[in-house]
């Protein structure tokens, strides 16, 4: 047994490479195993499974591999020399690979929250853009012939100033102009608006069901502008923005997301736009700018008290999405035949809160901002900015304004 177990031989290997096979033996409760060994290597039992050679090298270990001379053949192609192109090759991809140590993460800037924009600056983003396109289609005012143009010009409300006329003209440009996606301010004045109203401290995507959640109809806020434009979201961005009037709005958009009084925000807001300049179109709103001298100052707060008002009359009188139309056309009814009484109880509504000691906005330095034009509240400080007011053109709102008040 002794000289079996030692005894070697040499055979052809496969694919005419010669292959050293030895015996060894194996005791296994007594009975001796021999198996052949090939290059050092013992392979399985099955003859057809390595009739290649392939499958016996499938589950060895890397370092018995490196001893098997057909492995070594193969990888090397035979002994043929490497070509100067394959080389460079090989050694670039392996300072390639050694180089994805050394690199380190980047944080792009495209993560960093988009910083919240004032109405001030966005209102300024207007005012140097030249819309001077479509100033030849304005209709900021409503065409009366016959006796309804004599019966408004004896018993209507004044004229508007002339030197107010641009302002004027200005906020209709802006109903004019739709959200544009290429547009910064546009897209941080949508950022800023949900923020405000969610308290997150990210962006949110363009597109998506969150937009809902802060009571827009869809996945697209910009469906939601028809009539109003851009103008909706400014509105939206003075209410949640001016220190005084946000916890108004916190108040609003809870009440929005109540169980059964619930109502979409951001819609609701948009109508309130729509409401405030029918009264500006109809110059419900000509008295009170010829007094103020300004335009944009008396159309933002004419805008909060009319959603100040829709605001306790839904509250104190249950009112469900249902009644929505009703309360709409109750709402427009009564603003614009009492505007100065509109404005009249939105100052006490927050003189009393002030003074009752009421949550007041955060301190954030954007929203301390003070806003263009604030009334009564603001006129006393800021004098007559709406004469300094200057605008390089206009674009407006087509004359589809007109109508039943509805939920849009």
């Amino acid at each position: 047994m002794e000289e079996d177990s030692g005894v070697t031989s040499h055979t052809e290997g496969l694919n005419g490479v010669s292959h050293e096979c030895k015996e060894t033996e194996e005791l296994t409760n007594g009975h001796s195993n021999h198996k052949p060994v090939i290059n050092g290597l013992t392979p399985g039992h099955s003859v057809k499974e390595h009739a290649n050679g392939s499958s016996l090298l499938k589950s060895l270990p890397i370092s018995a591999l490196k001893q098997n001379g057909l492995l070594q053949s193969l990888a090397t192609g035979g002994e043929q020399p490497k070509t100067e192109e394959e080389s460079a090759e090989v050694e670039q991809a392996r300072e390639e690979w050694e180089a994805l140590e050394s690199i380190q993460p980047v944080v792009s800037e495209e993560s960093s929250p988009t910083p919240l924009i004032s109405f001030n600056e966005a209102l300024q983003h207007f005012q140097t853009t030249d819309l001077g396109e479509v100033l030849k289609n304005i209709q900021p005012t409503i065409r009366r012939t016959g006796l309804a143009a004599i019966t408004h010009f004896l018993f209507g409300p004044p004229r508007l100033h002339r030197e107010l006329l641009e302002e004027r003209d200005l906020v209709f440009a802006i109903a004019q102009c739709s959200l544009d996606n290429s547009q910064a301010v546009h897209m941080r004045v949508l950022q800023t608006i949900y923020k405000r109203l969610t308290g997150s401290k990210q962006d949110c995507p363009r597109f998506g069901t969150h937009w809902e959640n802060v009571g827009f109809q869809g996945t697209d806020p910009a469906t939601d502008l028809r009539g109003t434009g851009f103008l909706g979201l400014m509105h939206t961005l003075y209410l949640v923005m001016d220190p005084e009037t946000l916890p108004l709005a916190r108040d609003i958009y809870k009440l929005s997301q109540h169980p059964t009084q619930n109502f979409p925000f951001c819609v609701m807001s948009i109508n309130m736009t729509r409401i405030a300049l029918h009264a500006l179109r109809e110059e419900a709103l000509s008295k009170e700018c010829n007094r103020r001298q300004q335009v944009v100052g008396v159309l933002n707060e004419f805008y909060v008290a009319t959603f100040l008002h829709l605001y306790q009359l839904w509250k104190s009188q249950q009112k469900t999405i249902s009644d929505s139309g009703f309360v709409l056309k109750e709402v427009e009814l009564f603003a614009k035949k009492n505007p100065k009484q509109m404005l009249r109880r939105l100052d006490i509504f927050l003189r009393e809160r002030r003074s009752g000691g009421a949550p007041r906005a955060s301190p954030d330095p954007m929203a301390q901002q003070p806003s263009p034009c604030l009334g009564e509240r603001g006129a006393r400080s800021e004098g007559t900015r709406g004469k300094e007011m200057h605008f390089t053109g206009v674009c407006e709102l087509t004359p589809d304004m007109e109508g039943e008040a509805r939920l849009i």
